[in-house]
């Protein structure tokens, strides 16, 4: 028996990356899986034909930042699973440069999708969470967003403001069983971080004490404890999952 089984999650941005190795991890430990994608409609797909997992696996096109289309998602996920135990707030984005020549269009974008998005869905989960008496909102913060990068002012500022986000929700609905925590993951695997040069993933590679990149499953695993009963009196927490580059 999975330590996820008889519970339903709803995951975004799972149609690659982190998010995928997430849907894959949770749908392996028992969960029903509904999972968000923007636009990558083939790789969702491709997700839920691999897996062939029947009803226990849904894919929603849905804009998280977008505040009506998270709300629309959140009916339509109830309707079709009648619950929602676990939220997992991960679809993000990157527009990395130095901050002189930062546009307003960067920096709006990010913060959206970043950190908007954790607030849509909280926002249109929080009464059914609240109604069923317990849920865990988990949220894929940073190393980032605890010690900056040149180059990232706008990813660190979104991911700096989930980590406060996610505090002041732990404490606002600890008494209804709901627990709120963050996940910074540091220097992953990813197809973004595939597209670096030798040079930079080695020097990046040389400043992380474990001296290699994580996986998606690595952050996977960590969501799945957050999300399971061996983490219930776990709450307002920032776990970092960086081979020991936040120490």
């Amino acid at each position: 028996m999975g330590l996820l089984e008889g519970k339903t999650a709803l995951i975004t941005g799972g149609s690659r990356g982190i998010g995928k190795a997430i849907v894959e991890k949770y749908l392996a430990e028992g969960a029903n899986v509904a999972f968000t994608y923007r636009s990558s409609s083939a790789k969702a797909d491709a997700i839920v034909a691999e897996a062939n997992a029947g009803d226990k696996l849904k894919a929603y096109q849905s804009d998280a930042s977008n505040y009506t289309s998270s709300e629309e998602l959140v009916k339509q996920v109830l309707a079709d699973y009648g619950t929602v135990d676990i939220l997992i707030n991960n679809a993000g984005i990157t527009k990395d440069t130095l901050m002189l020549r930062m546009g307003e269009e960067q920096w709006d974008q990010v913060m959206e999708v970043n950190l908007k998005s954790v607030f849509n869905l909280t926002k249109h989960l929080l009464k059914p969470m609240l109604k069923n008496r317990g849920g865990s909102i988990i949220n894929m913060s940073s190393v980032v967003g605890v010690f900056g990068n040149a180059g990232q002012a706008n990813y660190a500022a979104s991911k700096a403001g989930i980590i406060g986000f996610t505090k002041s929700i732990a404490k606002e609905v600890g008494s209804r069983n709901i627990r709120c925590n963050a996940i910074a993951p540091g220097f992953i695997a990813t197809e973004m971080t595939n597209e670096l040069d030798e040079k930079t993933r080695d020097a990046y590679t040389a400043s992380i004490p474990l001296k290699r990149f994580g996986t998606g499953e690595d952050v996977a695993n960590a969501c799945v404890f957050l999300g399971s009963d061996h983490s219930t009196y776990i709450s307002g927490q920032v776990l970092s999952v960086c081979g020991a580059m936040n120490t």
